[in-house]
C-alpha cells in the first residue's frame, strides 16, 4: 500500500486477541473464525507470527523477520486464514515486535550469526546496537559458582566447525580454528567472548529488551533495517491480506515518532501501539496512530467498580504487616535498582557521553567522576513522571524529570545541569536518543516489574498501567477521561485483560468486591496470617488476594505464581540471587492452606461472600468497555469467567468447544442465569459485540441516575451510525455489596435521552417501562436490572 496511514483507518469494529503457540497454530486459529462471526468480533487479532525462537510459546522472540513459522503453519496457513477471515467479514490483526530479536540460539538466527562471525564488518552489524569500540561482544551464557564464569570455560569445545557451550553453537571466524589448537586459544581469537552470565547487567556491549540479555535490541531507526524487518509483514498488507498492526513496546525505539511515521507511508491500515500512559497523559500528536492497545482504558474502566471508602482500612494493614505503604518512595527505591543494578550497562553507556568537567582530581578523579556521572544518568532516568519522553514534544516530561531529580539529589546538580544542556543542545543526538529508550526501561522494570510486586496493600491496582496512589476511579473521572477517548482518539484499542496484565478482569472484579467489605477481609487476613504466613509481608498480603480471587486454584498454579512474585519483588529472593530455602517455604504455602480443613473452608466462605458481587463487577467492566469509545479487544477465552494470573498462567489453553456449546445455546434463545457457568458473560459479550458491529455506535454522552441509589448506577449513552440522537445505552451496577446493603435500588431511576420510539434491552429482548420523572423519561433500575445487573439498551 502506498496511502497514508490515518488514525481512523479501517478500524475495526472489535478484535478477539489469540495467543499462538506449537500447540495452537495459525489452522487451529482459522478454525475459530466461524465462531468469533458468530459472537460479534470484528477481527482477529494474533499474537507474533513471525518465525521465533525454537520452542517459543509466545512469539516475542523472533529470530527471522523474513518469514511466517513454519511450527505456526508458515505463510500458506497465513494466507489461508486471512481469506477465510475477510470472507467471514472479519479483519486481521498482527501484533509485530519491531524492538529486539531473539539471540538465545546464535545458530537460529541468521543475523546475529554473521555479526558473531564478522564482528562489525558483518553485513547485519547495522541492525543490532552494538558498541564494538567496547571490545569483543559480550555474550553472557556461562554458568557461574562464583568464579566469575572461569570453571565453566573449560566446557567449552569445538564442534562441526563451531565453538560449543552444552547445546548451543556459536561461529567461528575464517582463519581462526586449526585442528588441535587449544579451544581457550580459538575462542580468545572470536569477535565475541563467552562470559558468565552475571556479568550482562552491568557489562553488556549490547542493548536489549529490558534486562533480558537474550533479546537484541534492533536498531529499525535505519531505513534500511526498517525495510528487511517489515518487508514481510507489508507483503501481506499488499496482497490485501492484512488490516491492522499492533505494535510492541514502541518506548523501546530510537525515534518511535519518526519509526511510526515511516510505517504509515507504507501501511494504511489501522495501528494501535503497546504505549502505557500515565493518568491525564495523551499520545503525542504527530504519531500517525489510532491509538493505544488500551492500559489507559483498563486502570479507569477497572478502577469505577472499587470503593474508594476501603482504602483505609487495607492501608491500616499494610502498614501493620510491614509493607510499603508510601507509594512514592516505594516507586523511586525500586526504580534506583532497576537503574543501579538490572541496567547498568545501559546506564555506563549513556555516562560515558557526558562531558568530563574542568578541574575533576582528588576525590572526584577519573573513577570519582565515573561513578557520579553514573549516578546522574541513574537519578534522571528514576524521576520521569512518564514512561518517557518524546523530545522535542514531550519537552514539560524532560523538564519536570530533571527538576526531580535535582530536588531528589541536590549533590549531583552539576552533572544534570550538563545532562539537561546536552540534550537541549541536541535533542535527537546520541545522548538524547539513549536516556529516551533507557527511561521508559527504567519505570517498566522499577515500577511494574518490582514495586506492583512490594506494594501489595490492594492487589486490583498493581496492574499494568496502574497507579498504586490511586484506589479507585470515580464516575466523574470515568466520564471524563471517556468524553476526552471519544473526542481525541475514537478507534484506540481498549482492554481489559491482555497476555501482559498480571491478572485476569474477572480477578480484579472479586478483587474490587473485597474493597466494599475491607473490615472482614482485612480482619481474616490477619487471622491466616498467625495461621499459615507466608515468609516476607507483602509476598504475605499478595498471596492471600490472589489465593480469594483467583479460587478455586490448584496448588502448582498457585505456587508458580508466588514464586515469580518473590522473584519479582526482589525481597527474599530474585532471578539472580535465589534463596532456595525461602523459595521451597513459598513453594510449599499453597499445600500448606488448601491441606488445612478449616483454613480452606475460611478461604472459601470468604469467597462465597463476594463471589456474587465479583460477577456484578465482571459484567459491568465488561459492558461498559465493549459499549464505550475505542476498539475493545477480547483476549482469548475471556467471554467466560476467566480467573487466571500473570504470564504464563494466561497462556494456558482455552476450551473453546465448551464456548462454543454455550454459544449455541444462547443463540437459540437461552437467557443463561448469572452462576458458575460464565455464561451470563458469554451473552454479554456476544451481545455487544454484535450491536456494535451492526450500529457502529459514537459519541458519548453521560447518563444520571436519581434515587437513593443513583451513586450504584453508572451509564452513557451513545449514536448508532445514520441516527440524529442518543440511541444506544449501556447501564451497569458498581459497588454491589454497598447497594444490597442499603436496601436495593428501590425507585432510583436512570434518565434516558429524549427522542421517539420505544427501548428494548437487547440482553433480555423486554422493553422498557418508562416513567416521568422531572419532566424526564426515566428508566426504574429495580425492573431494568433485576435479571443481569447490566443493561444494553436500543431505542426503535
Amino acid at each position: 500500500m502506498s496511502t497514508h496511514s490515518t488514525p481512523t483507518a479501517a478500524a475495526p469494529t472489535s478484535t478477539y486477541r489469540l495467543q499462538l503457540s506449537p500447540g495452537f497454530t495459525l489452522e487451529d486459529a482459522a478454525g475459530l473464525l466461524d465462531h468469533l462471526d458468530r459472537l460479534g468480533v470484528g477481527a482477529v487479532y494474533l499474537s507474533p507470527i513471525l518465525t521465533a525462537a525454537p520452542g517459543s510459546q509466545h512469539g516475542y522472540d523472533v529470530v527471522d523477520p523474513t518469514g511466517v513459522a513454519p511450527v505456526l503453519g508458515g505463510d500458506a496457513a497465513r494466507a489461508a486464514l486471512a481469506a477465510k477471515a475477510h470472507e467471514s467479514g472479519l479483519g486481521v490483526v498482527v501484533d509485530i515486535v519491531p524492538n529486539h530479536m531473539s539471540v538465545a540460539r546464535p545458530d537460529a538466527n541468521a543475523w546475529w550469526w554473521d555479526l558473531l562471525e564478522h564482528g562489525r564488518d558483518s553485513a547485519y552489524a547495522r541492525c543490532f546496537d552494538v558498541d564494538f569500540d567496547a571490545g569483543p561482544v559480550l555474550v553472557p551464557v556461562l554458568a557461574d559458582d562464583g568464579d566469575g564464569g572461569a570453571s565453566a570455560l573449560g566446557d567449552l569445545t569445538v564442534v562441526d566447525g563451531c565453538l560449543a557451550y552444552h547445546d548451543k553453537r556459536y561461529p567461528l571466524a575464517a582463519g581462526t580454528h586449526s585442528s588441535g589448537d587449544p579451544v581457550a586459544q580459538v575462542h580468545e581469537r572470536q569477535h565475541y567472548r563467552l562470559v558468565s552470565w552475571r556479568r550482562g547487567d552491568a557489562e553488556l556491549t549490547y542493548r536489549r529488551f529490558f534486562d533480558v540479555d537474550e533479546l537484541a535490541a534492533v536498531r529499525v531507526e535505519e531505513p534500511g533495517v526498517f525495510d528487511a524487518t517489515h518487508a514481510e509483514i507489508l507483503r501481506w498488507a499488499e496482497l490485501g491480506q492484512l488490516d491492522g498492526l499492533r505494535v510492541d513496546h514502541v518506548d523501546g525505539l530510537s525515534d518511535p515518532g519518526g519509526y511510526l511515521r515511516r510505517l504509515a507511508e507504507r501501511f494504511g491500515g489501522w495501528v494501535v501501539v503497546e504505549k502505557i500512559l500515565a493518568p491525564g497523559e495523551d499520545l503525542p500528536r504527530s504519531w500517525p496512530v489510532a491509538g493505544t492497545t488500551g492500559y489507559d482504558a483498563l486502570r479507569e474502566v477497572c478502577g469505577l467498580f472499587v470503593d474508594p471508602s476501603g482504602e483505609p482500612a487495607f492501608t491500616d494493614l499494610a502498614r501493620e504487616q510491614g509493607v510499603e505503604v508510601d507509594v512514592e518512595a516505594l516507586d523511586e527505591r525500586a526504580r534506583h535498582h532497576a537503574a543501579t543494578d538490572l541496567l547498568r550497562a545501559e546506564v555506563r553507556r549513556i555516562a560515558a557521553l557526558l562531558p568530563t568537567r574542568n578541574g575533576e582530581g582528588g576525590d572526584t578523579g577519573p573513577d570519582g567522576a565515573v561513578r557520579r556521572r553514573e549516578q546522574s544518568v541513574a537519578a534522571l532516568l528514576c524521576a520521569f513522571d512518564v514512561y518517557r519522553s518524546y523530545l522535542p514534544e514531550g519537552e514539560a516530561d524532560w523538564a519536570r524529570a530533571v527538576d526531580t531529580a535535582a530536588r531528589r539529589r541536590p549533590d549531583l546538580a552539576p552533572d544534570l545541569e550538563a545532562l539537561d544542556r546536552l540534550v537541549r543542545e541536541d535533542p535527537t543526538g546520541e545522548a538524547a536518543r539513549r536516556i529516551q529508550q533507557t527511561s521508559g526501561m527504567v519505570v517498566a522494570m522499577g515500577t511494574e516489574n518490582t514495586a506492583f510486586y512490594r506494594g501489595t496493600r490492594f492487589a486490583a491496582l498493581n496492574e499494568v498501567g496502574g497507579d498504586l496512589s490511586r484506589f479507585a476511579v470515580g464516575p466523574r473521572e470515568f466520564h471524563a477521561r471517556a468524553a476526552l477517548r471519544e473526542a481525541a482518539t475514537p478507534h484506540t484499542m481498549t482492554a481489559l485483560s491482555t497476555h501482559d496484565t498480571k491478572r485476569s478482569e474477572d480477578v480484579r472484579a472479586r478483587l474490587a468486591a473485597l474493597s466494599e467489605t475491607p473490615q472482614a477481609f482485612t480482619g481474616a487476613v490477619r487471622r491466616w496470617t498467625e495461621r499459615c504466613p507466608l515468609p516476607e509481608p507483602a509476598l504475605n498480603l499478595l498471596g492471600w488476594q490472589t489465593l480469594v480471587g483467583a479460587w478455586p486454584i490448584g496448588e502448582e498454579r498457585l505456587a508458580a505464581y508466588l514464586l515469580k512474585a518473590a522473584r519479582e519483588a526482589r525481597l527474599g529472593t530474585s532471578w539472580t540471587h535465589r534463596d532456595p530455602d525461602f523459595e521451597e517455604e513459598v513453594r510449599s504455602w499453597p499445600g500448606r492452606v488448601l491441606g488445612d480443613p478449616a483454613l480452606g473452608e475460611e478461604v472459601a466462605s470468604a469467597v462465597d461472600s463476594v463471589r456474587d458481587a465479583g460477577w456484578s463487577n465482571s459484567l459491568g467492566q465488561k459492558a461498559v468497555q465493549l459499549m464505550g469509545p475505542g476498539v475493545p479487544d477480547v483476549y482469548q477465552g475471556t467471554e467466560l469467567w476467566d480467573l487466571s494470573l500473570v504470564d504464563p498462567d494466561n497462556r494456558r489453553p482455552v476450551d473453546h468447544g465448551a464456548r462454543a456449546d454455550l454459544l449455541a445455546r444462547v443463540e437459540g434463545g437461552w437467557l443463561p442465569p448469572v452462576d458458575t457457568t460464565g455464561a451470563a458473560k458469554l451473552h454479554l459479550v456476544r451481545t455487544c459485540l454484535r450491536l456494535r458491529r451492526e450500529l457502529r455506535p459514537t459519541g458519548y454522552v453521560p447518563l444520571t441516575a436519581s434515587g437513593p441509589a443513583a451513586s450504584h448506577a453508572v451509564a452513557f449513552a451513545r449514536v448508532s451510525q445514520g441516527a440524529d440522537h442518543p440511541d444506544v445505552v449501556a447501564v451497569a451496577t458498581r459497588l454491589p455489596l454497598g447497594l444490597a446493603g442499603a436496601g436495593g435500588w428501590r425507585d432510583t431511576v436512570l434518565a434516558l435521552p429524549s427522542g421517539p420510539g420505544e427501548w428494548t434491552d437487547r440482553l433480555t429482548g423486554r422493553v422498557v417501562a418508562p416513567v416521568r420523572t422531572d419532566g424526564y423519561t426515566c428508566a426504574p433500575l429495580a425492573g431494568l436490572l433485576d435479571r443481569y445487573p447490566v443493561a444494553v439498551l436500543v431505542r426503535r
